[in-house]
């Protein structure tokens, strides 16, 4: 029979094993997490500089993330005035995305190796002056250029911002609220995108989606220099894994590129067969690499831990429904409901604000619910709101669209930090970049392939819809209730996989 002070039955004796355990793995980080950043971060106090520091991460994170999503409402006037085919209007979009993706896992591992702070500032850098040369191309290469080399800044900076979290925040409750306000700030973004993006091509210059990337990142790379502590792998891991990077940044590459291109030159295209292969390949050696190298790039065993491979996958499931559908919804909300830019960028406002309140919540939730019941009521509420959106027509007002945006956005805010939690807790601290970087990874590419396979299925449905002789209105409602229908599908799925995966293991265990 046991006492009230025997181990594992005392809360006090649990949080002290629970600190002792971040402080123990905190210690395997590089020496260069205990000096002072710079002349500034000596004058204050530690407790003061950690939350400086989380506000400079949260920044790079909202503005690398709204550069996602804020450009698609601009589209039609940047083709306008740069006079662009539309190939080229669509490589403005895809060739952030594809160096993004691409080059996510190298980022992740340089930052590892060589430092966190150092690869931070170096991404905040070429994001900041590419974002520049963007707002103020006056050719369609200059901006596509300059769209591309955003991506490599993203890359090198998506990683680090958690990392930089992971090793600055050893306190357990601290942690998960820095991750939720990490989280808040990136899935705010990707709300607010169509209402910044809408408002500036229709009342300003188009180029100013990228300038305001331009004082954010200044004022960012001033807070970091100041504040951000460096942080890396211990020595012994202080090693770069050359083929894991050229290996995993060519697979990357070419089934990014492959999902981008395959809407449009054909999936039967010997060109896009050809770079689906060369994915495969890729990951095939990349994967034979890592499981056979002395110190590989991402060590396997991390998906051996359900609760690594289950959050990743489940965050997979979530970008491939919220992106998914968040893309085809903007075009239903102007070319069905007839709103403006401006119009079907405000309809996302309150999805936005149920994201940061309930990203904010969820670390609390967590604590009295646990990591996989937060997680799947954030999924089924996801679901739930999509079902809504599942029975709007051909009229619907902010009235009728307002329930499933923030019933949708509240489990996207509710999920999202605990998941986030979940994985980055099993990783080991010298691997925090590369499983930042994974994280990173899976969203982007899922992100894609819920576009190219809910694309896939609209025009499916509306192509047969056309056929039975509905107009073209109707029609593309029907496809996009179709795409809804996968999406909702996929989603209960994840519901079921994020609670199993995520729950916790039983005390023998």
């Amino acid at each position: 029979m046991k006492t009230r002070n025997e181990p594992g039955t005392c809360p006090r004796h649990r949080e002290r094993t629970i600190l002792v355990s971040a402080r123990t793995e905190t210690s395997t980080e590089s020496a260069d997490l205990a000096k002072p950043p710079g002349r500034l971060g000596s004058l204050v106090s530690q407790g003061s500089a950690k939350w400086w520091t989380l506000a400079a991460v949260s920044l790079a994170a909202f503005m690398s993330y709204l550069d996602n999503n804020i450009i698609n409402v601009a589209i039609p006037t940047i083709q306008r005035d740069l006079h662009l085919s539309i190939s080229g209007l669509e490589w403005v979009v895809s060739s952030y995305l594809l160096t993004l993706a691409g080059l996510l896992l190298v980022g992740g591992r340089l930052a590892d190796v060589y430092g966190r702070r150092r690869l931070f500032l170096l991404g905040l850098a070429v994001f900041t002056l590419s974002s520049l040369a963007a707002g103020l191309a006056g050719s369609g290469g200059i901006l596509i250029a300059s769209r591309a080399v955003q991506g490599a800044g993203a890359a090198l900076l998506m990683p680090t911002t958690l990392a930089i979290i992971m090793a600055t925040f050893t306190h357990v409750r601290e942690r998960s609220m820095a991750i939720g306000i990490w989280a808040a700030a990136g899935a705010l973004a990707l709300a607010l995108g169509p209402v910044l993006g809408g408002l500036i091509s229709q009342h300003v210059r188009w180029g100013w989606i990228f300038l305001i990337n331009v004082p954010v990142g200044l004022i960012t790379f001033v807070i970091a220099l100041a504040y951000v502590r460096e942080s890396r792998a211990e020595a012994a891991a202080r090693q770069l894994d050359i083929p894991g990077l050229v290996t995993s940044a060519l697979a990357l590459f070419a089934l990014t590129y492959a999902l981008i291109e395959g809407g449009v030159k054909g999936w039967t295209a010997p060109l896009i067969l050809g770079a689906f292969a060369l994915a495969a390949v890729a990951g095939g050696v990349f994967g034979l690499l890592e499981a056979r190298g002395r110190n590989p790039m991402v060590d396997l065993a991390m998906f051996r831990r359900r609760e690594f491979s289950g959050g990743t996958g489940t965050m997979m499931i979530w970008a491939f429904g919220i992106l998914g559908i968040y893309f085809f919804t903007s075009l239903y909300l102007q070319e069905t409901l007839g709103f403006s830019p401006t119009k079907a960028g405000l309809a996302f406002v309150p999805m936005a604000l149920c994201v940061a309140v309930f990203a904010g919540l969820a670390p609390r939730i967590e604590v009295r619910a646990g990591a996989h019941r937060t997680v799947a009521f954030g999924m089924l509420l996801m679901v739930i709101g999509l079902i809504l959106f599942a029975r709007l027509g051909l009229r619907a007002g902010y009235d009728s669209l307002l329930p499933g945006f923030m019933l949708f956005g509240a489990g996207a805010g509710l999920m999202n930090v605990p998941l986030t939690n979940a994985v980055m807790h099993t990783t080991p601290a010298a691997r925090a970049g590369v499983a930042s970087a994974l994280l990173n990874a899976s969203r982007e590419v899922a992100g894609l392939l819920g576009i190219t396979v809910i694309g896939a299925v609209l025009r499916t449905r509306q192509s047969a819809a056309l056929r039975a002789g509905a107009g073209p209105v109707p029609a593309f409602v029907a496809g996009y209730h179709a795409g809804l229908l996968v999406t909702i599908a996929l989603l209960a799925a994840g519901v079921v996989i994020s609670y199993l995966t995520l729950r916790p293991r039983a005390a023998a265990e």
